[in-house]
């Protein structure tokens, strides 16, 4: 059940315990492999697949694990595997939307070390890191810090700051980004191209860990944020040569039943011109919470479109998640 380990980052690329002021092998073992099936009738299923895998960070004694979301939402069965090659039944506990993080919740005995959590605002550009993906010194990769700054994502999704490594790690989702000190400072989400100096990079955004702190509790105590949840459109939205392009809508979402499609263009949120996939979710955001009406101005076939969509709570349309 664990990653294949026949592949292994280059030797110079992998960290030496010599050149570390922590435990290498004990923040090695921290980090296990995250597997899940998803009914093939679950919302994400055509979007996410029905098979994930990824990787998840040990934060509690009891074994709690942090992962990004995308692993766990909607999942029927969930393993967790560790460096030694033991399996253990999690549960996806929690999944929110606005940071993307995602708990799992081991259903036995895990009795592996617990990463600290560090500051992700104490990095800074250009500031060594390591990325540790489940499978031990062969998956873990020395890289640096390339950027910090906003993300926003096409599926309605905005980080104020993210974090941008290069070189990528082949197998970021649910990746632990971690200091010098041996600190959690983030959460592996994608790999994407950035631009340094001019040139083309690939890397990986990773979401800052301080943003736990804000909506740990909740997770463990209610599986979600406590807060009013944000309206969602169910429309993937991207941007090109100035312009917000309807790339893609979500099946029986708000923006499918409003009558929007695919090849529109967004112009308007309220009255208001929007130009950038944040902007646009921002503006949305304001409105007021889920079931809230959003009046839009949208540009189709040359002509002006104006109309009120009703939006949704993205997890009205999710399965939940069964108790083994």
């Amino acid at each position: 059940m664990s990653e294949d380990k026949e592949w292994a980052f280059p030797k110079d690329l992998q960290p030496r315990q010599s050149e570390l002021a922590f435990d290498l092998e004990n923040a090695l073992n921290a980090v296990v492999n995250v597997r899940s099936e998803i009914p093939d009738d679950a919302f994400t299923a055509s979007i996410l697949g029905t098979e994930r895998a990824g990787n998840g960070v040990v934060i509690r004694e009891d074994g709690l694990t942090l992962t990004i979301g995308y692993l766990i939402t909607e999942a029927e069965t969930l393993w967790l595997a560790t460096n030694d090659g033991r399996v253990v039944v999690g549960h996806p506990l929690a999944f929110d939307f606005t940071t993307g993080f995602g708990l799992v919740q081991p259903l036995g005995k895990l009795d592996l070390p617990v990463m600290p959590r560090g500051s992700s605002a104490r990095l800074a550009t250009g500031d060594d890191v390591l990325v540790i993906g489940q499978g031990g010194r062969e998956h873990t990769l020395k890289t640096k810090l390339i950027d910090k700054r906003e993300f926003a994502g096409y599926w309605e999704y905005v980080l104020d700051e993210a974090l941008f490594v290069s070189p990528p790690h082949p197998q970021w989702g649910g990746a632990a980004l971690v200091d010098q000190e041996g600190q959690l400072v983030g959460i592996g989400s994608l790999l994407l191209e950035e631009t340094v100096d001019r040139r083309k990079v690939q890397g990986n955004m990773f979401v800052p860990i301080d943003l736990l702190d804000n909506v740990l509790d909740d997770l463990l105590r209610y599986g979600r944020v406590s807060r009013p949840p944000r309206p969602w459109l169910g429309m993937y939205a991207t941007e090109a040569e100035g312009q917000l392009i309807v790339a893609g809508l979500a099946r029986g979402g708000p923006a499918e039943f409003a009558g929007l499609r695919v090849g529109d263009l967004v112009l308007e949120i309220a009255g208001e011109r929007v130009s950038t996939l944040a902007g646009l979710f921002r503006k949305v955001w304001s409105l007021g919470a889920a079931g809230v009406e959003v009046p839009m101005a949208l540009a189709r076939d040359g002509a002006l479109v104006r109309m009120q969509l009703r939006s949704g709570d993205r997890n009205d349309f999710l399965k939940k998640p069964r108790l083994h």
